[in-house]
């Protein structure tokens, strides 16, 4: 079928995109590739499409469906897309990426190259033709242009055949295979597809039911979207996977995917609108009691999908306060013994079978983690770690905040509501990373947990990167009890830079014994309430206090909008690498692309500082 054909089937909604497949993710290099081959006639491949009944089927964008069938693009999606952007001078109905990637492309009669618009060397330069352009108005007022100008006439013959080549790229023949036949469900097709792109990106669990769910309501996944919006604007980031697995740990108490498939419509929008209560119900909860009240210490992703499931459970009431921290109090020991960092479905499921009789479920969760840990006690040894990724870091910024930690210079406590809306509490290393660097100490040493805490930000500024032997002697007198708040050790001995280490193994403990005494006070409901905790989470007031960066915490934020800006996905901060075989934690990367720059197409990417 000639790719003008094609084109216009898009247009009319004769060939659409199905549900379950991904967005647009090539990059201007595989576009220009993709218009070379074609012009120098080299084989771009075959399509590979999806015959089914129009009435039974969704597929992404707006088009109108003609009546009867309709074929859906398993592989090609890609280059298709590319051609009817640059062919049509815009993206198809069912387009979601980035138009700027096949948006301006030009074509050199000279070099016979096929590059994207550059100001510099193509304004006012001949040579230099729009592709769009060229395909959509014929290459006759390109000729009459080229034909006057003295220095390019007398090859014009040549110019004509190359501009002729280009041209004629919609009349090339692209060979279409067809899956029909009743017995092709969404369930062989996805196989197929997952075995045509056996060497890009394959569907995943979450995909494949998404497909599912879109199929009898073709609107569920912008509305998800919508929800995670809302969210990140709150300054929480949640991945529509995450939404999938909470509504059907809501809906069907199970863990797996597979339990969506006799979810009806109805039941999946009544439990999305279940879930997002809930999940707003445990941010403002978590917010407000644990003082983790940003995206960066929430950690224990998918421990909300059996939260939501408990609430649920208990018509979004819990019994008392105890019963309340004593859920608060599970959620914290998952965040920080990686409960769902490996198997995440296997122990979730378990998990959830756990609370199906829910009097007594949440005692049982606990003694199930305990029996799977050994022991729930939190160790001197267990903030041996490093930099704002490891997993205790979280514990450290809780502390802060639920022991009101004082402020060195102000004497304020470190809490949101003497902070403040918008107010930043910003990291701050103890002893300064200059000092230690200059006495050689490594980076795991310099960026030592128990060399962190949190102060305002004029504080820090103020304190900078003085000695600690000479700033905590000023604060001890002008601030009593300031810097004891920070479990800083109070032997002035440990202020030495020579005893660095010393001051770490110290302070260690005193964190340690800081974080058993709240974590067993919370979990025997004996920690007092400190103000009213709100019904629901307003997204349109966020009154989170998110932690302000250090440099080097700068730097991957930084990294991290640029690539954005790029028309690339977002990195994950703090990536637990988990082993494939044993589940257990390999490492924490500082930001990592599990899936690629290019979902299907590029390696898995990390960035170390």
């Amino acid at each position: 079928m000639k790719v003008s054909t094609i084109l216009d089937h898009i247009e009319s909604g004769n060939m659409a995109l199905p549900e379950f497949q991904r967005g647009y993710v090539w990059n201007r290099g595989q576009v220009r590739d993709l218009m070379d081959s074609m012009y120098r006639k080299h084989p771009v491949g075959s399509l590979l499409v999806w015959v089914t009944e129009t009435e039974s089927t969704t597929r992404r964008g707006d088009a109108p469906l003609p009546p009867g069938t309709v074929r859906l693009i398993l592989d090609g999606q890609q280059r298709m897309t590319s051609l009817y952007g640059i062919v049509r001078g815009k993206p198809p109905a069912f387009f979601e990426g980035d138009q700027s990637t096949f948006s301006g492309l030009y074509f050199n009669i000279d070099t016979e190259a096929f590059e994207f618009y550059g100001p510099v060397r193509m304004r006012d330069n001949p040579r230099w033709i729009s592709v769009t352009k060229l395909i959509q108005k014929g290459i006759a007022p390109f000729t009459i242009s080229l034909s006057q100008k003295p220095d390019l006439a007398p090859d014009i013959s040549e110019y004509i055949n190359r501009m002729n080549a280009v041209a004629n790229i919609p009349d090339i023949d692209l060979h279409i295979d067809e899956v029909t036949g009743a017995d092709k469900d969404i369930d062989v097709v996805v196989d197929i597809f997952n075995k045509v792109n056996s060497r890009g990106t394959r569907l995943s669990k979450g995909d494949l039911a998404l497909a599912k769910v879109c199929a009898s309501w073709p609107e569920a996944r912008t509305e998800m979207r919508a929800k995670l919006g809302g969210w990140r604007d709150a300054g929480f980031n949640f991945k529509l996977e995450w939404l999938l697995r909470c509504v059907n740990s809501l809906v069907t108490g199970e863990a797996l995917f597979t339990a969506l498939a006799n979810v009806s419509p109805e039941e999946f929008k009544d439990g999305l609108l279940r879930s997002e209560k809930h999940v707003n119900y445990l941010l403002n909860l978590i917010s407000s009691r644990l003082g983790l009240d940003h995206d960066r210490v929430l950690g224990s992703r998918y421990s909300f999908a059996l939260m939501v499931r408990y609430l649920e459970k208990r018509g979004n009431v819990l019994s008392d306060p105890k019963e309340r921290d004593g859920l608060l109090s599970w959620y914290i020991h998952t965040l920080l013994w990686g409960r769902y960092s490996g198997s995440t479905e296997t122990v979730l499921n378990r998990d959830l079978q756990v609370i199906e009789q829910i009097d007594g479920g949440l005692e049982r969760l606990l003694e199930g983690l305990r029996q799977d840990r050994g022991d729930l006690t939190i160790s001197p040894n267990d903030f041996s770690g490093w930099s704002v990724g490891a997993r205790f870091y979280p514990l450290l910024y809780m502390l802060t905040r639920v022991y009101h930690a004082q402020d060195w210079e102000m004497g304020i406590e470190l809490s949101a509501s003497m902070l403040g809306k918008n107010s930043r509490l910003h990291l701050h290393h103890i002893f300064p990373k200059s000092l230690l660097y200059k006495h050689g100490y490594g980076r795991h040493e310099v960026n030592a947990l128990a060399n962190f805490t949190f102060l305002t930000e004029e504080t820090n500024l103020k304190v900078s990167n003085r000695d600690p032997a000479e700033y905590i002697k000023e604060y001890v007198t002008k601030q009593p009890g300031s810097i004891e708040s920070h479990w800083i050790p109070m032997d002035p001995r440990l202020w030495n830079i020579e005893n660095y280490l010393d001051f770490l193994e110290a302070r260690r403990k005193l964190l340690a014994q800081a974080s058993n005494d709240f974590l067993n006070s919370l979990r025997m409901g004996t920690v007092p309430d400190t103000e009213p905790l709100p019904l629901s989470f307003d997204l349109a007031s966020s009154t989170a206090t998110a932690l302000a960066s250090d440099e080097e915490e700068e730097i991957l934020l930084q990294a991290n909008i640029w690539v954005s800006e790029q028309g690339l996905p977002e990195g994950e901060m703090n990536y637990e690498l988990i082993h494939d075989d044993t589940g257990a934690l390999v490492a924490i990367l500082d930001l990592a692309w599990p899936e690629g720059f290019q979902e299907g197409y590029s390696q898995r990417v990390a960035l170390l500082v």
